[in-house]
């Protein structure tokens, strides 16, 4: 009866350690919006921005700037501009064009969804 215990005391903490463990080394299956809450959502508030309210995430200004396409948006994620530093080193392969697909969305649909 011992063994079956320590066996499934085993089991347990096998599968309660090893699920968080999986997650953080496939960033990739994170959504777009679980990526910009981790990484964007500091300073880019329901597509604002707290530290330069002009380099906001609205679809107005991103076309303004000539940044209304998934490739300019992911760029951006990726390599940073101004004081804005990329995020290139913790998006997984393709992070930055899921989060920039969502964000290009949210600003098309004027982020009432936040």
């Amino acid at each position: 009866m011992s063994r079956w215990i320590a066996g499934l005391v085993l089991a347990v903490v096998i599968v309660t350690t090893s699920a968080p463990a999986a997650r953080a080394e496939q960033p990739d299956s994170l959504s777009g919006a679980e990526l910009f809450s981790q990484h964007c959502a500091g300073c880019h508030v329901n597509g604002g921005n707290i530290i330069r309210r002009g380099k906001n995430l609205k679809l107005a200004t991103l076309e303004r700037r000539g940044l209304d396409s998934v490739d300019a948006i992911a760029r951006i994620a990726r390599d940073g501009v101004g004081q804005m530093s990329g995020y290139g080193d913790v998006l997984s392969e393709g992070g930055d064009r899921v989060v920039a697909s969502w964000v290009l969305e949210q600003a098309q649909n004027a982020w009432i969804h936040g």
